[in-house]
């Protein structure tokens, strides 16, 4: 549960500003609203969704600002209600509709603050996907940060050791590293976002000309300035949450629904069909496949976008280089900036 999770966390007094009120545009306004972003999606070439604890609410998972969430309930000295666990949740409609809208090419990479392995779940390919917290479903090695997918939520956070597993590589017809143990994936607040994760949601996300956000009050930094990184260059920023966000002033569309009822208007005015949830197409279902599943970004696709993304600089006489992103620490307020 989120609030397990939570709980394993190492104590962090500023958490971000908690419990405000959420806001509801009426059903006229969302129409006109989806309609408007259905128009913004088909006309812009490169856009990517950045998604937050919002989505996953659906699922039976508590989110942690809004106000029921887990961090506004815990300053009161309360626990949040919830329906389901890490290994039962299922993906919900935004995140099934976002693997079509990637499979269909109007999506062309999703970054994700999420740790609950739905976006996994759902059968999105690896490679659309920066998974920027960690992800409960992953297993890493501690020496040669390679990563593969569990059939069960590890029941650790903070990148602690696994039941003293070593390097799963040779499982998968990989040379192991040998001296390598297997660790979870999940960040803790003092720790630096993963590489790899973070330098694709940089370029993917400066190169966009729309950045959407989905379901978070972009609090947290580095994810929550992400969507910004295209602003320079005249691209364009949706923000779709129920709590107000620091960036609001910033868009150039703001909608105030639930995602999945967005979701499922734009992916009807633009033709997609949104799949259901198939245990077939999740590698963390008991299920599925007993062979081991890598899930490790590779090197070599990194410097493709990185290929990509030096392209648009030029083309765009944009001066900021990725290298030049200096990463902070996971979880960081933006109040303590």
């Amino acid at each position: 549960m989120s609030c397990n999770y939570a709980d394993g966390l190492s104590p962090y007094e500023n958490k971000g500003i908690l419990g405000v009120p959420e806001n509801f545009d009426n059903k006229e306004t969302v129409e006109t609203k989806c309609k408007e972003l259905a128009h913004l999606v088909k006309e812009s070439s490169h856009v990517v969704v950045h998604t937050g604890a919002g989505i996953s609410t659906s699922a039976g998972i508590p989110d942690f600002r809004g106000p029921k969430g887990v961090w506004t309930l815990e300053e009161k000295g309360e626990k949040p209600l919830f329906n389901t666990s890490f290994n039962e949740a299922k993906p919900t409609r935004t995140h099934m509709a976002l693997k079509a809208l990637v499979e269909r090419g109007f999506v062309q990479y999703i970054v994700s603050q999420n740790i609950d392995g739905l976006h996994l779940k759902s059968g999105l390919s690896r490679n659309y996907l920066s998974e920027l917290h960690g992800n409960i479903f992953i297993e890493q090695c501690k020496k040669c940060r390679r990563q593969f997918v569990r059939k069960e939520a590890v029941e650790t956070v903070g990148q602690k050791p696994l039941e003293g597993l070593t390097c799963r590589a040779a499982d998968v017809g990989s040379r192991s590293c040998r001296s390598g143990f297997m660790h979870d994936n999940v960040l803790d607040w003092e720790h630096d976002l993963p590489e790899r994760d973070l330098d694709l949601a940089f370029m993917h996300s400066t190169m966009a000309d729309l950045n959407i956000t989905l379901g978070t009050t972009l609090q947290i930094v580095p994810s929550g300035n992400l969507p910004l990184k295209n602003l320079k260059n005249d691209g364009k920023l949706v923000i779709c949450n129920l709590q107000p966000t620091k960036h609001d002033k910033k868009a150039n569309l703001i909608i105030s629904s639930y995602t999945d009822d967005i979701l499922s208007k734009v992916c009807k005015r633009l033709g997609v069909e949104i799949p259901e949830y198939l245990e077939a197409d999740d590698p963390t279902s008991p299920s599925t496949t007993s062979s081991l599943i890598e899930w490790t970004l590779q090197q070599d696709y990194v410097k493709a976008i990185e290929g990509k993304f030096n392209a648009h600089r030029k083309a765009t006489k944009t001066k900021s280089n990725h290298k030049e992103f200096i990463p902070k620490k996971k979880l960081k307020s933006n109040n303590d900036d």
